[in-house]
């Protein structure tokens, strides 16, 4: 088991993310220019969402990429086309909040690391085991847990768990 802690860094355009590399992060997560939750943020177009991925791994960050939204039916054909180059760019990770999106990518991109997004709202053991049978490699824990509760969750499976620890957050409960 891997237990060294991860410093991980929201960005929401390319100097942000340039910032946090700068600023010692481990690894980043951004959105791309579609099917992610942070709609009004800088997000990058593809091209600069390569070279966002170049850029991190020539200074030994991860990039990790949010698809993070509930995905529409009539979407379901366009992840493929829109997540295959950073796949092949070597994306390190994809934070998923929807399901039916996560065994897909699972499916198209085998060997691509899996994040259950926060927005999946894991609060517990149970669902930290069922996330660990359907192949995801971390889980986001649910931002109001205790620590006692995030405990539980990590005696239960042995995949990563991140949790916020400050910041912004949500408008809701989990």
């Amino acid at each position: 088991m891997n237990s060294r802690v991860e410093i991980l860094a929201p960005a929401g355009s390319m100097e942000s993310m340039m910032a946090a590399v700068h600023a010692g992060a481990d690894a980043i997560y951004m959105g791309g220019s579609r099917f992610g939750a942070r709609a009004y943020a800088d997000n990058p177009e593809e091209d600069q969402f390569l070279k966002a991925i170049d850029y991190a791994h020539l200074h030994g960050c991860r990039l990790y990429m949010t698809v993070n939204t509930l995905v529409k039916e009539e979407e379901l054909d366009q992840l493929y086309d829109f997540l295959k180059p950073y796949y092949e760019r070597g994306l390190d990770a994809v934070i998923v909040q929807d399901m039916g999106v996560f065994k897909m990518i699972r499916e198209m991109f085998p060997g691509m690391h899996l994040h259950a997004s926060t927005q999946m709202t894991v609060t517990g053991p149970e669902g930290m085991k069922f996330l660990e049978e359907q192949g995801a490699s971390r889980v986001v824990t649910a931002r109001e847990l205790s620590l006692e509760e995030i405990r539980r969750m990590h005696e239960t499976s042995p995949i990563e768990i991140e949790s916020f620890i400050h910041g912004a957050l949500c408008y809701s409960y989990s």
